[in-house]
């Protein structure tokens, strides 16, 4: 629970809030909006906060401390290549699909990890003429709108101001991905 769902619960104000922990309205601004972080607060600022609220110090930070962080595409795409690599193929998907990650990023909204993973499983599962999870079978119907190239091209192109680097991907692109409208041809390199 954050701290608006805290307030809210309480029928408390901002303003009640502040008084009621000694907390400045204009601290207490910086961390509702997001400017100021609560883990990064004081020990004396959080513990007034959570006195003012009775609840737990631990149970104002973990929201803050326990949410996922979204990385850079490309770092994305190069730990999910090394998990493979570290795991092995069938183990990597095996385990992709017992914990259903596919669903986790999709409903995530994360739509380019999303398809990413399912692309990285049913390319792993047709190299080891594995039949492909049934389950998945709606999303893969469905594509990115925008194509996703790898960073690589995309800074070699604009560095020589030409598309040579994109085309050059996408002839050797991997079909799992392609389906996705992810650009990936280095699979076995990467993997």
């Amino acid at each position: 629970m954050n701290l608006n769902d805290m307030l809210r619960e309480r029928n408390m104000s901002r303003y009640r809030l502040s008084k009621q922990s000694g907390i400045p309205q204009a601290t207490l601004s910086d961390i509702f909006s997001g400017k100021a972080k609560m883990y990064r607060c004081s020990a004396e600022t959080v513990y007034r906060l959570a006195q003012a609220l009775d609840v737990s110090m631990e149970s104002l930070l973990e929201p803050e401390l326990s949410a996922e962080k979204r990385s850079s595409f490309d770092v994305y795409r190069s730990g999910v290549c090394h998990l493979v690599k570290d795991m092995g193929e069938v183990e990597f998907a095996v385990d992709m699909l017992e914990r259903d990650e596919v669903s986790r990023l999709y409903d995530k909204k994360w739509y380019p990890e999303a398809f990413y993973m399912l692309a990285m499983i049913d390319y792993l599962c047709n190299k080891h003429e594995v039949p492909l999870c049934s389950k998945y079978d709606e999303l893969r119907c469905q594509r990115l709108k925008k194509t996703v190239y790898p960073s690589s091209a995309v800074i070699l192109d604009a560095a020589t101001n030409t598309d040579e680097y994109k085309e050059q991907a996408l002839k050797n692109a991997t079909p799992e991905f392609m389906r996705f409208n992810i650009v990936e041809s280095e699979v076995e390199n990467v993997c």
